[in-house]
């Protein structure tokens, strides 16, 4: 089977403990090269068995053999280095959030578009089959007719003075961080939009970062949606659809490898309980589903569209955020204050 050779930039903790694990174990895919900006890169290759390390990033960009490129560096690098990766031709698997604003996802869409390459937001949650399952159900009218859907994402944050998700020059806080699952959950499972925002939450006084967030919204299919996400709690990663029949709670949406790969689909109907086990191994299927994007140039699941439509929600949140105000989502990308 064809393979896709892949190069990472930076020795991030994703990168070392899921990503490269799950790209050697990929049917699809070989990591042959990983790249940081000082000579630790050397060691990380060795513990990796990847054959190349460079000490910079635009060497591993400049070599030939490598043909897409996983980017799980700071939020606030993203754009610089989809666009440089991008410019040397490179199909780009980019961590979550894209970018630090729609204006610069759209940016680096445009980009990725010119030179020809794929670009897919790293949103590997998506992958697992349970969520196809919750649609299904959903079809089939088992619950009746969708109203509300509400997601949690959470985990209490060690080591504060030092962790980059406090630093908000470099994208740090909780929505950036945690809700853009929830809110990238709400729009693939309700196949809707948000019409109106409300985001209220707590900063933290000396970094300026938003640690917890609980924001609703009003779909353009009539679903009211809810979801908080949190630096301040314990570990939680789910969401339920209640629907005018019955319901479904998904306890492991987010990160069901931390569950044994097991998905959970628990529906509750007249008083009955019905409870579903899903297997999936979501950096594998991430990892395959984009190298075999590139393989039959095919659109990735997570299309552009949706990840510049992800980046619309989250700038209303902080714009809600920061007002204190209900917004009203104008399709010209502005929002109207109510």
């Amino acid at each position: 089977m064809e393979k896709i050779r892949w190069g990472v930039l930076s020795t991030a903790n994703i990168g070392r403990t899921q990503v490269i694990p799950a790209i050697c174990r990929a049917d699809n895919a070989e990591i042959i090269a990983i790249a940081s900006r000082t000579d630790k890169v050397h060691a990380a290759a060795l513990e990796l068995e990847i054959p190349k390390a460079y000490e910079s990033y635009e060497e591993l960009l400049d070599d030939p053999e490598v043909d897409a490129v996983y980017i799980p560096l700071p939020n606030h690098l993203h754009k610089e280095w989809v666009i440089r990766s991008a410019r040397k031709g490179k199909h780009i698997l980019c961590e979550k959030p894209i970018a630090l604003n729609r204006a610069e996802s759209e940016e680096m869409i445009a980009v990725c578009r010119e030179h020809g390459v794929k670009l897919m937001e790293a949103f590997m949650y998506q992958l697992h089959p349970q969520h196809a399952r919750v649609k299904e159900i959903i079809a089939s009218g088992e619950i009746g007719e969708i109203k509300l859907m509400k997601s949690s994402h959470s985990f209490y944050l060690q080591n504060r003075s030092t962790d980059i998700r406090m630093d908000a020059a470099r994208g740090g806080g909780s929505i950036y961080d945690l809700g853009c699952y929830s809110i990238q959950a709400i729009r693939h499972i309700t196949e809707s939009e948000p019409v109106t925002v409300l985001a209220q939450g707590e900063m933290d006084p000396e970094k300026g970062v938003d640690l917890t967030d609980l924001v609703h919204m009003t779909m353009d299919s009539g679903v009211q949606a809810l979801f908080d996400c949190s630096f301040d709690m314990t570990a939680r990663n789910e969401y339920e659809v209640v629907g005018t029949a019955g319901s479904i709670k998904v306890p492991f949406a987010f990160r069901p490898d931390i569950n044994g790969h097991i998905g959970t689909v628990v529906i509750q109907k007249g008083g009955v309980t019905r409870e579903e086990k899903i297997e999936g191994d979501i950096y594998r299927l991430e990892i395959e589903h984009f190298s075999n994007a590139i393989l039959t140039d095919s659109a990735p699941v997570i299309t552009a569209d949706s990840t510049s439509k992800n980046m619309r929600v989250i700038d209303a949140c902080y714009e809600s955020l920061k007002t204190g105000k209900k917004l009203v989502m104008q399709s010209d990308n502005q929002f109207i204050p109510v």
